[in-house]
């Protein structure tokens, strides 16, 4: 890690249809070698399936599931006198957001819907039902930090 400075943060304009920074943080995520009008019309039209199955406003359904899948704790590993620990600590908002994000795109990717927008669409709708790879990721998550909590005074 540099010493010098910490790096700027980016300013993220909102999406265009729906005015939503976090949706643009995900649309990039989703990305593959620049496309992002690829991008968009996958978010899009997922959105578009969520709307017609669930009779939900699709951001409202999207920024849902984000909240279900964000993590509150992770184990980060600590080296205390030769022995790794496995340290449970609280998740920045900023990363909270971003392994959920993260998270979501790959459960989605994994999946096994013929096109991207049939499986982020499914993986929507089944994180907004708190199931899913995403959800469990987070509660693998939390089960390895509850599970290491008698390391927490190791914390730094």
């Amino acid at each position: 890690m540099s010493r010098r400075h910490a790096a700027e943060k980016r300013i993220v304009l909102p999406d265009a249809k729906f005015g939503d920074r976090v949706l643009t943080k995900f649309m990039n995520n989703l990305m593959v070698d620049g496309k992002k009008s690829a991008a968009e019309r996958i978010v899009y039209n997922a959105f578009e399936r969520v709307e017609a199955k669930l009779k939900k406003a699709p951001v409202d359904v999207f920024h849902e599931a984000l909240d279900l899948i964000k993590p509150a704790v992770e184990v980060r590993s600590r080296r205390v006198g030769g022995a790794t620990y496995q340290v449970p600590v609280e998740v920045r908002p900023e990363r909270r957001e971003a392994l959920a994000i993260r998270w979501l795109i790959k459960a989605a990717r994994s999946r096994n819907e013929h096109t991207m927008e049939e499986r982020l669409a499914g993986e929507l709708m089944d994180a907004v039902n708190s199931r899913g790879s995403a959800v469990k990721r987070r509660e693998d998550t939390h089960k390895m930090a509850d599970a290491n909590k008698a390391f927490s005074h190791y914390r730094w």
